[in-house]
């Protein structure tokens, strides 16, 4: 690596993870959300001559490059919904049906965050989960960029302008358009009080050791009134304590009650990885990922796809203990 290499991945390395969570929150996908930012730091390599410090911060030229390789990305890609923004919710024992031809949201595995600041960690919670970013889906791509840039990141107005390629008062009617259209579906960033990382990650735990037990009344104890559970890439999700209850049933009669779970955190949740016996192995079933409100858990994200088990590097096979 040159002396000038050296030195610009010096200067440019600290903002990677922002950014990182900057593409996923726009593109819905992690995968997309790598590459992405491999594109931005390839861009910005080649137009390093042209950076002028003295016209915007090295941060805010980056978000400008991010920006247009998102906004283009955007162009071919379709927007990605959780189930539970797409469809209406069905009986728990309604039979699955799977949504083939959706491209669903995926979870973003904290590990391609690195060590984010302690002190941003409550908005990265907030600006991150999966609730909220099924929602910023759900506004145009332009709507979505100028929502992030001013109350996820808090660029100024006139910051965001320049990053977008858009004046001021464009700037001004899409943030008010997008803050609208969150407000009614009430998936705001404040909607739900979060317990501390330490006490969510104990709450899911104890809900871990009441799965490994098959346990589905001890299940229960851990949902809130409203809790929701969905499962891409299947159209069934469903809301409450009963509905839950009696589709754990049905997961225990149909694949038995030997498994194992292995920890995990994305969208700065906690979650885990299910293994469920299969022979002399135990084979991975699905990815879950909870959010945990003060009263208890009150949504399970339920992944089965092969793309969301590969960012997590998750083997497909457990040997037996």
């Amino acid at each position: 690596m040159s002396a000038e290499a050296a030195e610009f991945e010096r200067r440019t390395a600290q903002f990677r993870p922002e950014l990182v969570a900057y593409c996923y929150r726009m593109l819905g996908a992690a995968h997309d959300a790598e590459d992405l930012v491999q594109d931005t730091y390839l861009r910005a390599w080649r137009a390093r001559g042209q950076y002028d410090e003295s016209r915007a911060s090295l941060r805010t030229w980056l978000y400008r490059i991010a920006t247009n390789v998102c906004l283009t990305a955007l162009e071919s890609r379709a927007r990605r919904p959780l189930p539970s923004g797409f469809v209406a919710p069905r009986a728990a024992d309604a039979p699955f049906e799977l949504g083939v031809d959706v491209t669903w949201l995926q979870p973003l595995p904290d590990a391609m965050l690195g060590a984010p600041d302690p002190a941003a960690q409550v908005i990265a919670r907030s600006s991150l989960r999966l609730a909220f970013v099924a929602a910023l889906q759900q506004l145009s791509a332009g709507q979505r960029g100028a929502l992030i840039l001013r109350d996820v990141l808090g660029f100024s107005a006139l910051e965001a302008a320049g990053i977008l390629g858009i004046t001021v008062a464009a700037v001004n009617s899409a943030l008010q358009r997008a803050r609208a259209r969150l407000s009614a579906a009430q998936l705001g960033q404040d909607q739900v009080i979060e317990p501390s990382d330490v006490e969510q990650r104990a709450w899911v735990d104890r809900y871990m050791v009441a799965f490994e037990r098959a346990d589905v009344e001890g299940l229960k104890t851990m949902l809130a009134d409203d809790v929701l559970m969905e499962m891409p890439p299947l159209f069934n999700w469903f809301i409450g304590p009963e509905n839950y209850g009696v589709f754990m049933n049905w997961v225990f009669e149909a694949n038995g009650t030997d498994w194992r779970l292995i920890p995990v955190t994305a969208n700065c949740q906690a979650g885990f990885a299910a293994y469920n016996r299969v022979g002399d192995e135990y084979q991975l079933r699905a990815l879950q990922i909870f959010t945990v409100a003060t009263r208890g858990i009150i949504r399970n994200s339920v992944f089965q796809d092969s793309d969301v088990f590969a960012a997590f590097y998750l083997p497909q096979t457990l040997a037996l203990r």
